[in-house]
């Protein structure tokens, strides 16, 4: 049989000057026969296996890895005893039918070496001994960082994937007791004395307390509060970490501590402290590295979510004045309004309404209906101001020529280029009577259906609000029976195109067919129907902002006196 020369340069341990060939190889190379004793060994192999000498047994000088593999080249019993446990022996000669095994890994003391078996003409088989530490080394070290990578990608989409800062802190806290430590503590900016805390312990579970706390307690965590680098853990004692650092969860002593800040935008998010317990080994440089990477996602996405937070407050704050009020009945007359935005993801834009109540029963209730140009938060603005000054103007409110005249000069006075158009009502109840003053400055006429259905169109018109200096409007007086409704609206009615074929507007006749139909309904009925049909019309295309307000007289409204002296109010 010749020899495998694939791996490894022709040997002949038995007749073969190995001085002048495999003996001198600078690989340790050893022989054994099939029985499991050593043949022979090179220099390189007596230095590493010292006890492996001619006529020992394999077994006996080297690791438990090679002589297991050298047993599955076909050897007979490696060991004595394994004729007694029943297995068949196995004649020398038949041992060199049997292929060598496949390259085998292992330590021998601090180092792993790659031993490839090569089959002599004898049928010995020789081991070649290849170090290949530094090689594993590298890979693990690869490994390792890839197993990084990836906890630090999946990290950054746990974290970014809300933007609620409670949640962002359990998820930064989770995931770096998980992954980093034993338990995790995130320590936010004080708020006063109290300074708030997110535990995660060895359990998972994550608790959010409060404390008033001597930060300066724990070593570095007010520098990294205030976003100065972290002081290596070796400088933390960790018998000097203090109780409320500590999640209640985590019994066993702390063996280790690791502080570090959570960078934010031009603010710091806070800081992370990380906790080993004494049973497990202490931080290494490179795994405090590795914690300040994952500390900074944590605190960019823990900042991103405090300024999202901010932004929403501030933006609910603002747009609280902004959005349509709810309407109600006032002085015993029914007021409903439904505004449709222009656009899908908007709460507000350029129409609006409002409804101001008189004092009391005798005084006049002001509905103002308005439409300013433009789309969006540009002119949400303008009606932001708008709605301002008419409640500003409220004592004028029974003249609404010089109301109007008042709002237009502010509107040309300011930088806004925009104008708008209104619809005013001043509405009393008499009786079972309800009286309105109408006012249009530019806008669409209002219609009235009366309780047979009969819709009429008010004859009010007027000049639009700041394009002009001089405006000019009229005023009409009409009254509403029980069950009749005035339906004030924006254009965005009419206007909006639609249909079978997309681009037929909607229209006044259409209009005035579908409140034909809404004769003795309830003002908030009245205004729902309205705008669904004009919503289905357009369907998913494109339409300008859509406001109604109808202004109805209820069918069974009553005074009711409290003594039978004084004077009632109305019970609908």
């Amino acid at each position: 049989m010749l020899v495998d020369t694939s791996q490894q340069p022709p040997a002949g341990p038995r007749g073969i000057d190995s001085g002048t060939t495999w003996g001198a190889a600078p690989y340790p190379v050893l022989v054994a026969d099939p029985s499991g004793d050593v043949v022979e060994v090179n220099a390189a192999a007596a230095a590493l296996f010292p006890s492996a000498v001619p006529g020992a047994w394999l077994r006996c000088v080297v690791p438990a890895w090679i002589a297991d593999a050298h047993a599955r080249t076909g050897s007979p019993a490696a060991d004595p005893g394994d004729a007694a446990s029943g297995s068949p022996a196995v004649e020398p000669g038949d041992a060199a039918s049997g292929p060598p095994t496949s390259p085998v890994h292992g330590p021998v003391g601090d180092r792993t070496f790659e031993a490839h078996p090569t089959r002599t003409d004898d049928g010995d088989v020789m081991w070649w001994l290849v170090d290949d530490t530094d090689r594993r080394l590298a890979e693990d070290a690869l490994a390792s960082e890839r197993k990084r990578t990836a906890f630090l990608a999946g990290a950054s989409s746990a974290l970014l994937s809300s933007l609620n800062v409670e949640r962002c802190m359990e998820v930064t806290a989770r995931l770096a007791a998980e992954h980093l430590a034993d338990a995790a503590v995130i320590v936010a900016p004080p708020r006063g004395r109290k300074v708030p805390l997110t535990y995660c312990g060895p359990d998972g579970d994550v608790v959010h307390r409060q404390v008033q706390a001597d930060l300066e307690q724990l070593p570095g965590l007010s520098d990294a509060l205030r976003g100065f680098p972290p002081v290596p853990s070796r400088w933390i004692d960790p018998a000097a970490v203090p109780e409320w650092a500590v999640p209640d969860r985590f019994t066993d002593p702390v063996g280790s501590a690791v502080v570090t800040p959570l960078p934010g935008h031009g603010v710091p998010a806070g800081a992370l402290v990380l906790l080993r317990s004494g049973r497990q080994s202490a931080f290494t440089e490179s795994e405090e590295f590795f914690a300040r990477l994952f500390a900074s996602r944590a605190g960019a996405a823990m900042s991103a979510a405090r300024m999202y937070a901010e932004q929403a407050a501030i933006t609910t704050t603002l747009m609280r004045d902004l959005l349509p009020p709810q309407l109600h009945s006032v002085h015993g007359v029914e007021f409903a309004g439904k505004y449709l935005p222009s656009g899908q993801a908007d709460r507000v834009g350029g129409d609006f309404y409002d409804v101001h109540p008189g004092t009391d029963e005798g005084q006049e209730t002001l509905v103002v209906l308005g439409d300013v140009c433009g789309k969006g938060l540009d002119a949400a603005v303008l009606t932001g101001k708008v709605r301002n000054t008419v409640q500003a103007l409220l004592p004028l409110a029974e003249d609404h020529q010089r109301l109007l005249g008042l709002l237009n000069g502010a509107l040309m006075n300011s930088h806004h280029t925009r104008f708008v158009t209104l619809a005013l009502a001043s509405v009393v109840r008499s009786g079972g009577t309800v009286r309105l003053r109408v006012t249009s400055a530019g806008h669409p006429a209002p219609l009235i259906v009366r309780a047979d259905g009969l819709v009429e169109t008010v004859e009010t018109r007027g000049t639009l609000v700041g394009a002009f200096w001089d405006i000019t409007s009229t005023t009409v007086q009409v009254e509403l029976a029980p069950g009749e409704t005035c339906l004030f609206f924006t254009d965005g009615i009419t206007e909006g195109r639609g249909g079978p074929l997309g681009n037929e507007l909607f229209g006044v006749r259409r209009l005035e067919s579908a409140l034909a139909r809404c004769a003795g309904l309830p003002a908030e009925a009245v205004v729902e129907h309205i705008q669904m049909l004009a919503a289905q019309w357009v369907g998913r295309g494109g339409h300008d902002d859509m406001a109604t307000v109808a202004v109805t007289a209820p069918h069974h409204a009553h005074l009711s006196a409290v003594n039978g002296h004084t004077r009632g109010r109305y019970t609908a």
